[in-house]
């Protein structure tokens, strides 16, 4: 039995010296190595983040009110959350109460591992480039050209990325000098080859400066012909769109127009609207959805998948909703065209105007009475893992960027540039493409429409603002806040271009018509903040909160665990409390009689 006990042993030490050699022959690192120039094409789907910023951006504006805050009949309900980190971004709170994708930390890890990817394929770029081969031989004519246009993807994917970050954990930008003195994110360009890096935040100057060089070398070497499936890339259409939206930001209107109008690569824009609503034939309301931001739609430029609970956040807890002022704000409310477009709620007895198109294209947060929502920029596709268990992920389409979009940047960049003519004819194009199958009461838009509305609509906004009776300062039916001070001289001042008395109206157009074109996506925050618009948040039974414009907690505070890392916190981050007061409006407006 002991020779047996010796030998077994001896066998065993035999496998193991065997098994533990077999390990050792292997490379510990399991990165992936890149050795040719399709690798390169096919890691750049890593290039894009799985994450939205739909859910902190949504939450933190002016398109979602909280149903257990009492109207103005006093009805109130008690509907939980779907997270607590809800109430937290509701409140403009730094949240600590969660990490999903849909959080701010999720967002923050989600693009940083984007910017990762693209750094990596940067590198290996460079790499190729400069010695124009790969390891497995010399670059070929084609494979030049695909890895110019692959660094060209990853240099725009990059520098939207960071755009974003940016534009939700900092303040807004405020001109080349001014934004020396803001907070920014990491810039990062590089791969990582340390564990747990420090990284500084710099400013925002400079984060903008990197993201224009990045903007200006990739978005002539985008290669159209590289995709296999274009709209789910920055395509040549999209990284145009893109540097449109950054100089508008930048309020360097001539490159927003320039880029604007490349974006259309020649083509009319009349022909490259959203036809949605000439189809009625729709069964399920998640079938619009689906037909919205379909690849064949010529208005989606480009698309953007994500995992997330945005839907159910926003339509099954029915806490946070698009109700009350916000709907009648946007996708239920009334407009310059179509102000005598009137409809009656049959279950509650509300009488409403609202733009005819949205009607049969929208969908309730649980009951008429939480809520509407669009059904177009609002839905979820479920994949399943497991359909026996009913497990599996959660995801989310979205037209990152769209015509419509890109004509209202267009036509914004045109009202400072003295080109009323050339802004009014893509508002006005606008405005035809929602009148598809709508009602004769939907009427061509006019330039004294849009002046006469706007007015009202700001003077009766500032009027009751300035109350002080609280039940009548916010009132839901003084006119929603479709209009609201535009203090985007404030927020970036330009020595060059100022929003004028006389252009105020044509502003609140372009702002009001984005509004409901990005309805959902959380797109909203950043207009709030860079036209340095007041935000109203009812919160509970009693509880008032009040954004002005430049507050510091525009910025999102960054996640807790980056500050934990090392990374600054956001500067002069107020403790959030209920504002019971009435807030001075300092905006200019045109007072009108009544």
């Amino acid at each position: 039995m002991k020779l047996k006990y010796i030998a077994f042993a001896a066998l065993l030490a035999l496998v193991s010296l065997s098994s533990c050699k077999d390990f050792l022959d292997k490379v510990p690192d399991t990165r992936v190595y890149l050795q040719n120039v399709e690798q390169l094409r096919e890691l750049m789907v890593d290039g894009y983040s799985s994450h939205s910023y739909a859910c902190v951006g949504e939450l933190s504006s002016d398109n979602v009110i909280d149903n257990n805050s009492p109207s103005d009949n006093g009805v109130r309900y008690n509907r939980a959350p779907y997270s607590a980190f809800d109430e937290q971004l509701y409140r403009w709170e730094p949240v600590t109460m969660g990490s999903d994708s849909d959080s701010p930390t999720g967002l923050w890890e989600g693009y940083y591992g984007a910017i990762a990817s693209c750094n990596a394929v940067l590198e290996k770029c460079y790499e190729f480039e400069e010695a124009m081969a790969t390891p497995e031989g010399p670059l070929s004519e084609t494979d030049l050209q695909k890895l110019q246009s692959i660094k060209g993807e990853a240099l725009i994917s990059r520098a939207f990325h960071h755009f974003i970050l940016a534009n939700v954990f900092c303040m807004p930008y405020a001109g080349p000098e001014l934004s020396k003195s803001l907070q920014g994110i990491p810039y990062i360009t590089e791969p990582e080859t340390k564990v747990k890096p420090h990284y500084d935040r710099g400013t925002l100057a400079n984060v903008y400066d990197h993201i224009e060089a990045d903007i200006i070398e990739g978005v002539e070497l985008i290669n159209d012909g590289l995709y296999e499936v274009p709209k789910y890339h920055f395509n040549k259409a999209a990284a145009y769109a893109f540097a449109a939206r950054f100089y508008l930001f930048k309020r360097e209107y001539e490159k927003v127009v320039d880029y604007a109008t490349k974006a259309f690569k020649g083509n009319d824009p009349a022909t490259m609207m959203n036809d949605l609503w000439y189809n009625s034939s729709f069964y399920y309301i998640s079938d619009i959805g689906r037909y919205a931001t379909r690849m064949a739609n010529a208005s989606n430029i480009m698309l953007i998948s994500s995992y997330s609970t945005w839907w159910r956040r926003f339509v099954s807890s029915g806490r946070f909703a698009c109700n009350r002022m916000a709907k009648r704000a946007s996708i239920q409310g009334p407009g310059p065209a179509w102000e005598n477009c009137r409809y009656r709620n049959t279950k509650t007895g509300e009488t409403f105007a609202m733009m005819p198109c949205f009607n049969g294209y929208c969908g309730t947060a649980g009951g008429q009475e939480y809520g509407t929502y669009f059904a177009g920029t609002c839905f979820e596709q479920f994949e399943y893992t497991d359909k026996i268990a009913s497990i599996g992920y959660c995801h989310a389409i979205r037209a990152e960027f769209t015509t419509e979009q890109i004509l209202l940047m267009r036509a914004e960049a045109y009202l400072y540039l003295g080109q009323k003519d050339l802004a009014f004819a893509d508002l006005r194009l606008w405005n035809e493409a929602h009148r598809n199958g709508s009602n004769d009461n939907h009427l061509e838009l006019t330039e004294d429409q849009i002046v006469k509305f706007y007015t009202k609509c700001l003077t009766k906004y500032v009027q009751n603002s300035r109350r002080t009776d609280l039940k009548e300062k916010y009132s839901d039916s003084i006119f929603f806040g479709i209009a609201k001070p535009i203090h985007i001289d404030e927020i970036c001042p330009s020595d060059k271009y100022k929003a004028t008395d006389e252009l105020m109206p044509w502003l609140q157009c372009c702002q009001h018509f984005n509004r409901i074109e990005t309805a959902h996506t959380g797109y909203r925050w950043f207009d709030i903040k860079r036209l340095g618009l007041e935000v109203e948040h009812k919160y509970g039974f009693s509880d008032v909160y009040w954004l002005v414009s430049g507050d510091t907690r525009y910025a999102v505070e960054v996640p807790a665990s980056a500050i934990q890392a090392g990374l600054e916190p956001n500067n002069n981050t107020p403790k959030n409390s209920p504002m019971q007061a009435p807030v001075e409006s300092k905006g200019t407006y045109v007072q009108i009689n009544n």
